[in-house]
């Protein structure tokens, strides 16, 4: 669950699975792709990267891009997903599926290893997940990705010693129940939350995350928050090598578009602000221009459903129809989004073109209002507060003040803004302590389940707008053991649909195709829709 926050014009850093932005996907496209080195440092086979500073490196806890990025080059899982997006053997070598579909049965790689040489076991993959569903680990993640394995759930709540669904049959070869057949459940084994990691590395020890011994492709070299990640080569990963023999993430800020025209970028994005001179074939930039592929992503305002005045599902239909998209789309992002009017990004598995669209419509907006518990006396309405993920102080961006300033035209609302660190803005989002927060969601894996059940299934934990229909949890719930695509999928447009008409969310926009500058030197740096391990495959022309 890949959340993105960023606010602001297209200047820092930070990115799938994860994958949530704040409001605008033109900025998701930044972070996925904002790279810099500085021109003192850099030298012809090392990668310097702006970044935010990640909330966490332990895999089971990572929830957001910033981290994940970090993590899922460092540490690695038994499977993984390719540059295609399609599941692929990491640790393991290959998997057997029972029958019933219910039991996986995984043989690891032989010479398998650990960035410290360390054999990598079966054992090892049983404690890990063992220790990810420990309710000491405190994870927030385990429940939504690991919860469909027998007996996690039951260790989490503390009533178990151990996963009965985690079976070492020997070295290496471990087995995996599940408590019904889902078509996705190796997708959901691709996030890090299943990631093995090394016992003797973790086990008592609060700052293991500062030197890990993870499998992936990178090893930490050097962990300095607030300032800098460095990323050496990992010479023994068992689906090779790394061409590069460092990354350097850079944590303490910067301005990517004025290093890459002072020769210390490597990648950048391409802002609202340097748009035209890019685009424009006399430019010496213009050379440098790359239009990625739109990231699987959807940025929205969400409301905390319990809470006053989105306990009234007209006042949140009326925000609904009060927000032109369209022209804020085409005018103030510049056609670099497109509008959201559901919940699944274009071109995902599932995405729905037929869905109703809540186009923009001020008089049905006012209409809506008037019909809520709230519209008689608007001077009545509780105190508003919109939270974003940002600096305090720093500048909101302008997509985001069309947004305010369409509620306040049409409706005569006035929301206020606040504004916390990331790592505070997801821990109070998580107790419950935001009235109205916006953000974006990005795929961890290319399957509806990813958006539509974690986000919107009442039980889930990444339910957190609170939101409850039972005819959504139904149609959800069959979708999850459904084998026939067809039917699995008109399960989920119908759930979409009723989800975008009672509004928990409004849908903001999905990533249009953007632009990138990439320096000629860098290359095979995969612009991909969604956050997998692509750092091995980069090098730097010398």
């Amino acid at each position: 669950m890949l959340r993105f926050a960023r606010n602001g014009s297209v200047v820092g850093p930070g990115t799938s699975i994860t994958a949530r932005i704040l409001l605008s996907a033109i900025m998701a496209l930044a972070l996925l792709v904002t790279g810099c080195a500085r021109h003192d440092l850099l030298n012809d086979n090392e990668l310097v990267q702006l970044w935010d500073d990640p909330p966490t490196l332990d895999p089971h806890l990572a929830a957001d891009v910033p981290s994940a990025l970090i993590v899922i080059e460092v540490f690695g899982g038994l499977v993984t997903l390719d540059t295609n997006l399609k599941v692929v053997p990491d640790l393991a070598e290959k998997w057997e599926a029972s029958p019933d579909g219910k039991t996986y049965t995984f043989t690891l790689r032989r010479g398998t290893r650990f960035h410290n040489g360390k054999p990598v076991t079966a054992d090892d993959v049983k404690w890990s997940f063992e220790r990810a569903a420990d309710p000491l680990t405190q994870s927030t993640t385990v429940d939504t990705y690991l919860g469909d394995i027998v007996g996690v759930k039951d260790k989490l709540r503390g009533e178990a010693a151990e996963v009965a669904g985690v079976k070492v049959i020997d070295d290496r070869t471990v087995s995996i129940t599940i408590d019904s057949p889902k078509v996705y459940f190796l997708s959901k084994m691709t996030y890090p939350t299943a990631f093995v990691l090394d016992r003797e590395n973790v086990a008592g020890k609060r700052d293991w995350t500062r030197s890990p011994n993870g499998t992936g492709p990178l090893k930490m070299k050097e962990y300095v928050p607030g300032f800098r990640v460095i990323l050496e080569r990992n010479d023994l990963y068992h689906l090779g090598a790394a061409k590069l023999d460092r990354v350097k993430l850079l944590l303490a800020g910067g301005t990517p578009m004025v290093m890459y025209e002072n020769n210390e970028i490597h990648i950048t994005g391409v802002g609202l602000e340097d748009l035209d001179r890019v685009v424009d074939p006399g430019s010496p930039l213009n050379k440098d221009l790359h239009r990625p592929p739109p990231n699987f992503q959807t940025s929205y305002i969400g409301f905390e459903v319990t809470r006053p005045p989105f306990d009234d599902m007209r006042f949140r239909q009326a925000l609904a129809y009060s927000v032109n998209k369209e022209d804020i789309a085409s005018k103030v992002l510049r056609g670099l989004v497109v509008p959201a009017w559901g919940v699944l990004p274009p071109g995902f598995p599932g995405y729905d073109p037929s869905l109703p669209k809540p186009v923009y419509d001020p008089d049905k907006a006012r209409q809506l209002l008037a019909q809520s518990k709230y519209g008689a006396d608007l001077k009545q309405l509780p105190r508003i507060t919109l939270s974003i993920p940002g600096t305090l102080g720093s500048a909101v961006g302008p997509e985001l003040q069309a947004v305010l300033a369409g509620w306040r035209e049409v409706l005569g609302i006035n929301i206020e803004i606040q504004q916390t660190e990331f790592g505070t803005f997801l821990q109070d989002l998580r107790s419950r302590r935001l009235q109205m927060f916006a953000l974006a969601w990005i795929s961890d894996y290319p399957d509806p389940q990813n958006f539509l059940d974690l986000l919107f299934d009442s039980r889930s934990m990444n339910n957190e707008t609170h939101y409850a229909n039972a005819d959504v949890d139904r149609l959800l719930e069959m979708a999850r053991t459904e084998t026939v695509e067809a039917t699995r999928f008109d399960m989920y447009h119908r759930a979409e649909a009723i989800i975008v008409d009672e509004a928990p969310w409004v849908p903001l926009w999905h990533q249009g195709q953007g632009y990138v500058l990439i320096k000629p030197r860098v290359k095979d740096y995969l612009l991909l829709p969604a956050l997998v391990p692509k750092y091995r495959f980069v090098h730097i022309e010398r």
